[in-house]
C-alpha cells in the first residue's frame, strides 16, 4: 500500500480543510465530502482505506454512514469524530463496528494516532489476505494454513485421494485439524455436494451411539416418540466423518464393519433395509495398530478404514508455518473485537518458535486469541507471553524402546535435554532478547541462534 488513502466526512468545511492539512502533512492522500448523502458514490470512487467521519450532522448521521461504509467492507477502519463524547456513546460505536472514536477538540496528534492505528490494520487486513493467496493451497482452501514442506505434501495427499471413494483414516495428535482435513477430502470429492455429517465417537454415549448411527424406529426403546433417520442415513449419498474414532465399542465396531461391507443399514427396531451409498473418513489421535494388538479395536476393521493414511504433522514438526498461523489467527481475532492485530516483537517470535506447542495449532489458536483480548498497547513482547503459554514447554522424548543404551547416547540425550531447558529459561529471565541472553551465557549470538535452531529441529541460520 503505497499511499492510504483517506476519505473525511464532515459538514463543516473548516474541519474538513483542518484533518486534510494535518494528515496530508504525514503523506496520507485524502478526499474531503461535505455532502454526506454522496457518501457511497464517493467512497466506490475513491476507495479509501480509512474512513474519518463526524457523528453529527443536519442530513446523515454518522451512525448512518457507519453502517453503510461496514456493509461495502468490513475490513476497512471507520474512525468516528464528534463534539458530544461519552463513554456510553463510545462503547455503543465500537459495538456497532467503529474502529475508533475521538472527541472534538482533538488534537493533532490525536487524530495522527488514530489514523496510523487504522491504517495499520488496513495494511496488515490486506497483508495477511495476498500471504494466503501465496500458500501453496487449491483456491479457496484458506481454511488449511501453511507453506512448510510436510504441509504442501499432506495436502498433495488429500488432493489425490479427494476424487476417489477410498476410505481415508487421518491420524494424528489433538489439536492438529484432522477435521479440516476430512473437509478438505469432502469438499474435494465428486460427493462435494451431498452431506457431510460428522460422528463425534467420543461425545456420544455408548448406549446411544447405536440409535444415532442407523436411527430407530417409535416405540424401538423407552423415549423413541417417533421415527428418526440415523447419521449414517442422513448421509447417504455424501461423506460420513468419524471423528476418534478409537472410542468405539467393540460392539458397535461390529456393525460398523458390517455397513461397510455390506453397505445396507437397518434402523433399531425396524426390520427394512437401507441400501447406502456413503464415504467413510475416520480420525483418531490414538495408534490404532497399538490398539488392534491389545484386543481394544477390531484388525478387519482397522484394515477396511485404513485404506489411505493421512498422518498431520504435529506444529512442532511444521515450525516454519508458525507466523502464518499466528499472523492469520491475530487478524481473525483483532477484526472481530475491531482493533488491529497487535505486532509481535522479535524476541517474542524467538519464545514462540522456541515452544514446543503441545496442543497444536488449536493451542496456537486460543494464545493468539487471549493475546488480542488481553492487548493493550498493539506490541507482543516476552513479557505477554507468561499467561498464554504453558510452563513446560519442553515436548518429552519418546521412550527408549531398549535398555540399556549405548552410553555416548545417552549422553547425548541428556545434553540435548539440558541444553533445551537452559536455553529457555535464559530467555525467559532476559524477556527473549537474543543478545543479552548469549551475553548472560557467555556465548556468542551465533551460537546461541545455533542453539536454538537444534531445539527447533531446524538447519542453523546465521543471526541478522
Amino acid at each position: 500500500m503505497a499511499r492510504a488513502r483517506i476519505l473525511i466526512v464532515d459538514d463543516e468545511q473548516a474541519m474538513l480543510e483542518n484533518c486534510e492539512r494535518l494528515l496530508s502533512r504525514e503523506g496520507y492522500s485524502c478526499t474531503t465530502l461535505a455532502e454526506p448523502l454522496r457518501f457511497r458514490e464517493v467512497a466506490a470512487a475513491t476507495e479509501p482505506d480509512v474512513i474519518i467521519t463526524d457523528v453529527r450532522m443536519p442530513s446523515v448521521n454518522g451512525m448512518t454512514i457507519l453502517a453503510a461504509g461496514l456493509a461495502d467492507d468490513r475490513t476497512r477502519p471507520i474512525i468516528l469524530m464528534t463534539a458530544f463524547a461519552s463513554v456510553a456513546a463510545a462503547v455503543a460505536a465500537v459495538r456497532e463496528g467503529a474502529f475508533d472514536y475521538i472527541t472534538k477538540p482533538f488534537t493533532a496528534d490525536q487524530l495522527l494516532v488514530a489514523t496510523d492505528r487504522a491504517v495499520r490494520y488496513r495494511r496488515l487486513t490486506v497483508e495477511n489476505k495476498s500471504l494466503r493467496q501465496q500458500v501453496e493451497l487449491t483456491p479457496g482452501d484458506d481454511a488449511i494454513l501453511g507453506s512448510s514442506l510436510v504441509m504442501r505434501r499432506l495436502l498433495e495427499q488429500a488432493s489425490k485421494v479427494a476424487p476417489t471413494d477410498a476410505n481415508v483414516l487421518i491420524t494424528g495428535e489433538s489439536g492438529t485439524g484432522k477435521e479440516l482435513v476430512a473437509m478438505f477430502v469432502h469438499a474435494h470429492s465428486l460427493r462435494h455436494d451431498k452431506p457431510f455429517v460428522v460422528v463425534d465417537c467420543a461425545a456420544l454415549p455408548e448406549g446411544l451411539l447405536e440409535s444415532e448411527l442407523f436411527g430407530h424406529e417409535r416405540g424401538a426403546f423407552t423415549g423413541a416418540v417417533q421415527r428418526t433417520d440415523g447419521l449414517l442415513a442422513k448421509a447417504n449419498g455424501g461423506t460420513v466423518f468419524f471423528d476418534e474414532i478409537a472410542e468405539l465399542g467393540l460392539a458397535v465396531q461390529s456393525k460398523l464393519l458390517r455397513v461397510l461391507e455390506q453397505r445396507r443399514i437397518r434402523r433399531v427396531g425396524d426390520s427394512r433395509i437401507i441400501d447406502l451409498d456413503i464415504r467413510v473418513l475416520a480420525a483418531t489421535n490414538h495408534d490404532l495398530q497399538a490398539a488392534v494388538a491389545a484386543g481394544q479395536f477390531r484388525d478387519d476393521l482397522f484394515y477396511r478404514l485404513n485404506v489411505v493414511e493421512l498422518r498431520l504433522p504435529t506444529l512442532r514438526e511444521r515450525k516454519d508455518d508458525i507466523p502464518i498461523l499466528l499472523n492469520a489467527f491475530l487478524e481473525e481475532f483483532g477484526f472481530t473485537a475491531h482493533r488491529p492485530p497487535p505486532q509481535v516483537t522479535p524476541e517474542a517470535w524467538a519464545i514462540l518458535e522456541s515452544y514446543s506447542w503441545p496442543g497444536n495449532v488449536r493451542e496456537l489458536r486460543n494464545a493468539a486469541q487471549r493475546l488480542v483480548v488481553l492487548d493493550n498497547n498493539g506490541c507482543i513482547a516476552p513479557e505477554d507471553l507468561g499467561s498464554v503459554l504453558q510452563p513446560r514447554t519442553a515436548h518429552p522424548e519418546p521412550q527408549a524402546t531398549s535398555w540399556p543404551i549405548a552410553y555416548m547416547e545417552a549422553e547425548e540425550r541428556a545434553l540435548r535435554d539440558f541444553r533445551a531447558q537452559y536455553v529457555r529459561r535464559l530467555l525467559e529471565v532476559h524477556g527473549g532478547n537474543v543478545s543479552r541472553a548469549a551475553i548472560g551465557a557467555g556465548v556468542s549470538r551465533r551460537t546461541l541462534h545455533r542453539w536454538l535452531a537444534e531445539i527447533n529441529g531446524m538447519t542453523p541460520k546465521a543471526p541478522s
